[in-house]
């Protein structure tokens, strides 16, 4: 049981009141008993609205959940469909013509184009490696993975076969991005050797080597005739060394598994050891202890001989949670739990006002803003909400108008059919626009749960609506202003070990707009900013303002006539269930987020909730229309237990599921998910996922 302690009436997980009251507000200035007092008075405004805004989404489901069963099998035609949406409010009107108000926005958002990574906020490690890797060795992500068209390296020491491949695709890169006159940047004999085709590229002098800038991303070519590889290289060049992850979204939600005070303390003090610049992280590597901490800033001088710096570090968003959840972190004063995505908004825009403020090492934002991404927000009343809420945290930490900027994750139904109403609600702080299908399959599952069995989970990836969807992110977002003012973003590579696929297909996101896309690790960082060399993303955002109709976008993946075997059911439920249990029992067991899941065929993907989501709900929706069982659907989970089982045999702190099926609170767990499904709030997994994790912390 917590022993809390009481704020202006409110009770506060006793570390989470330290932490914010000796290390935040004492360096802010602020008075403790006025900011709680200010606190409490927030919440008293802002929690029944948030409790109203969830009675709407249900409201709204049980329309439609009644809608659907009265046609099962047989959808509205698309008008009459459009038509009963606007009725029971689903859909609201469209704003007029307008454009984002945004003021203050740092470059690596508004006018720059390049990767962006999403970390959890719990891990300090990952944390110091993505903000980090705004700057990355093209050798060795080329070296270390199957980006290269090669031979994979040979163990035992350096393979200087693959290295010489690897410094032959970095050349031919140099060529493409800093094309020379008249010869190859292989032909060069030293750094004095060559001349630009567009000398306006060169930028000045490194202490290493020669800073280039191509389409906005800069490129340091490293010589040095004593480094092993430059020793061996005709020109002397060492390395080459690209910027990378521009961004990095420091994830409070759905890569964290974040249930109770202990766990939001830690994800607070992580946050605030990014922001004020001296978050270490000590751990063995190899043998032999290593500290990481944050990379300091880049100097370099130009041709005039005057110097200059670059930033060391991916400029930072921080993700709240959205508006479904509470956390007993703080309980309110009528003992309920508070609601977590207001806790989020109050406690990581006070650490963030201690980079406003400049109590910082290093600095985020050169602008004086603070940027956070806000999820899985239902529709324009919410994004209402979430812009009143920061006008409110604004107020009560003595913030100037719209310093708090605001990301939309375009990532539930609702949010994308009104997607030009949400972010007119947010007009005047968003910077941030990003398709997540992941999320947005689960809602769309969810939402037509009563109509019918859906395809199955693969054939949904081509579906009319994904189309539609993807191209009115983009061609909405271009109508409302965001190019060169804000990010137009695109979803995560899952498999981060199939950096040549990535390398093949990923470059389809700037084509298609986006100014930036999502990346797995630093490695993918990395590569992925060779596609911003190739491709001028702002040039092709001006021929994508056309945005596709409604119609599509409101098409439901209804497996029309599927008359599927038992094999194919088995082999559906099979895919479904080991992903699930893959992922769910790290999370109960482990308290992990996020991370890479071996597949069903032994292929490490990343999951989070978001995955979980289509899956829970793919097995809730087929069981609810009897395409399978009950006893199917166990007869999968007990087989991919043991299956997940023995993908983990090499983890000594494992606990197997099979066998253990009441005992096993993953296991359980995963169970509740399936057949619970139906009933939970817009399919979301989080309430089952933390009562579950809540019970395995209070068993030990």
């Amino acid at each position: 049981m917590t022993d809390y302690v009481t704020r202006a009436g409110l009770q506060v997980y006793p570390g989470l009141a330290d932490l914010f009251e000796t290390q935040v507000l004492n360096t802010l200035g602020r008075d403790p008993a006025a900011f709680w007092q200010g606190f409490a008075a927030l919440l008293a405004d802002f929690a029944p609205r948030n409790r109203a805004l969830l009675d709407k989404r249900d409201q709204l489901q049980w329309q439609i959940d009644d809608c659907m069963r009265e046609r099962r099998g047989d959808p509205l035609p698309p008008e009459e469909y459009r038509g009963f949406l606007e009725r029971i409010g689903y859909l609201v009107p469209e704003p007029d013509r307008f454009e984002i108000g945004t003021r203050n926005v740092d470059p690596e958002i508004a006018t720059m184009a390049g990767p962006q990574l999403v970390v959890p906020i719990l891990n300090a490690r990952f944390l110091l490696n993505a903000a980090n890797a705004r700057w990355g060795s093209l050798y060795d992500a080329l070296y270390g993975t199957d980006a290269l068209d090669a031979p994979p390296a040979r163990p035992g020491g350096y393979d200087e076969q693959r290295g010489a491949a690897v410094i032959a695709r970095g050349r031919q890169f140099l060529d493409e991005a800093l094309p020379l006159v008249d010869q190859s940047w292989a032909d060069l004999a030293d750094e004095h050797d060559g001349k630009l085709q567009d000398e306006s590229q060169w930028v000045g002098h490194t202490e290493k080597g020669l800073l280039f800038r191509n389409n906005g991303l800069h490129i340091e070519v490293r010589f040095d005739r004593e480094h092993p590889v430059g020793r061996t290289d005709k020109a002397g060049i060492a390395d080459i060394v690209i910027e990378a992850a521009l961004t990095t979204i420091c994830d409070c939600e759905d890569s964290v598994a974040a249930v109770d005070g202990e766990d939001k303390t830690l994800a607070y003090a992580n946050w605030l050891g990014l922001i004020r610049g001296d978050l270490e992280d000590t751990f063995d590597k190899g043998g032999s202890t290593v500290t990481r901490r944050l990379a300091g800033d880049r100097t370099y001088t130009d041709g005039n001989g005057q110097q200059h710096s670059l930033p060391g570090r991916s400029l930072l968003f921080v993700r709240n949670v959205g508006h479904l959840m509470t956390n007993p972190a703080i309980l309110l004063d009528d003992g309920s739990e508070i609601p977590e995505g207001i806790m989020d908004a109050v406690f990581t825009s006070a650490i963030g006002a201690l980079d406003v403020e400049r109590h910082v090492k290093f600095g985020n934002s050169k602008c004086g803003s603070i940027y956070i991404v806000k999820p899985k927000m239902h529709g324009p009343e919410e994004c209402a909400f979430t812009n009143d809420l920061f006008d409110a945290v604004e107020d009560l930490l003595g913030l100037q108008r719209h310093t708090i900027k605001v990301g939309v994750m375009d990532e539930e139904r609702r949010t994308s059919a009104n997607l030009a109403a949400c972010i007119h609600a947010v007009k005047d702080r968003i910077v941030f626009i990003n398709t997540g299908f992941l999320d947005r399959t689960g809602d769309e599952i969810h939402t037509s749960m009563q109509l019918g069995p859906m395809m199955r989970k693969g054939d949904i990836k081509t579906s009319i609506w994904l189309d539609a969807y993807e191209k009115r992110n983009v061609g909405i977002g271009m109508a409302c202003g965001l190019s060169r003012r804000a990010q137009i973003g695109k979803g995560m590579w899952p498999a981060p070990d199939l950096m040549g696929r990535m390398m093949l297909e990923k470059v389809g996101h700037l084509r298609a707009g986006a100014n930036t896309a999502w990346v797995p690790s630093p490695t993918a960082a990395t590569l992925h900013a060779l596609h911003y060399h190739q491709e001028d993303v702002f040039e092709h955002q001006q021929g994508l303002g056309e945005v596709p109709g409604l119609e599509p976008l409101l098409a439901i993946p209804l497996a029309d006539g599927a008359n599927w075997s038992e094999g194919e059911v088995r082999e559906e439920l099979d895919n479904n269930a080991q992903g699930l249990l893959g992922y769910v029992v790290r999370w109960i067991d482990h308290g992990v987020g996020c991370s890479k899941v071996p597949d069903i065929n032994d292929v490490g993907l990343m999951e989070d909730r978001a995955t979980l989501r289509i899956s829970s709900q793919h097995m809730a929706n087929w069981l609810a229309h009897g395409v399978c069982t009950q006893e199917q659907v166990m007869d999968s989970l007990r087989r991919m237990a043991a299956k997940v089982d023995g993908q983990n045999a090499g983890d000594p702190s494992y606990e197997p599921m099979a066998g253990n099926w009441d005992t096993s609170l993953a296991f359980r767990a995963a169970r509740d998910l399936v057949f619970k499904g139906a009933e939970q709030p817009s399919g979301y997994t989080e309430p089952l996922l933390h009562a579950w994790r809540l019970e395995k912390k209070r068993q030990g």
